[in-house]
């Protein structure tokens, strides 16, 4: 069967190929696109998908189309329905639980204050030790001040103070038992 003069095996390798491009360019310059079709992106329209949809329709028509007998009409529902299978299983589990884990690893200074560490090595009474963090994003370690200007040795528990010039000034954490 041909269409506009050219064989259904030639169109559905062209759009093989032209989805195939747009996949990759637009994964290498998907936030200046991003930023760019912002308005088109909160509807349903989703060039990650749409582009999927493509490269997968062209490349199931294209594999029928060379390798079964099958009627060309055939062929084309047979990809419409497999590439909307597969468009569907990659938004559901790759792209929204990607974009809803997007949360960064990145903290500021403000984030450590009021954070419970422990001294790894000792802070003298007028000088710098090193203190280590510990979160749900890993493990920080910052060079350290005592608050009070006294010395606080290896192993103590501090509580982060405040902050200046990425040094934390720290004070001995009390554990202090409250009973109701």
């Amino acid at each position: 069967m041909e269409i506009f003069g050219y064989s259904l095996e030639t169109i559905y390798l062209i759009g093989l190929i032209v989805g195939g491009c747009l996949v990759f360019i637009y994964i290498l310059l998907s936030d200046i696109l991003e930023g760019m079709f912002e308005f088109l992106s909160g509807g349903i329209f989703n060039p990650t998908l749409v582009l999927s949809f493509i490269a997968i329709l062209s490349a199931a028509g294209y594999i029928l189309e060379i390798s079964t007998s099958i009627h060309s009409l055939v062929i084309f529902i047979i990809s419409l329905v497999l590439s909307g299978i597969l468009v569907t299983l990659l938004n559901l589990f790759i792209l929204i639980p990607l974009s809803s884990a997007e949360s960064s690893l990145v903290y500021t200074d403000d984030d450590l204050k009021g954070r419970v560490g422990k001294v790894i090595i000792s802070i003298p009474d007028d000088g710098y030790g090193e203190v280590v963090i510990s979160g749900k994003g890993g493990t920080i370690s910052k060079s350290a001040k005592s608050f009070e200007d006294q010395p606080i040795p290896e192993g103590t528990e501090v509580l982060v103070i405040d902050i200046k010039n990425g040094v934390v000034f720290v004070s001995v954490h009390d554990q202090v038992n409250f009973k109701a």
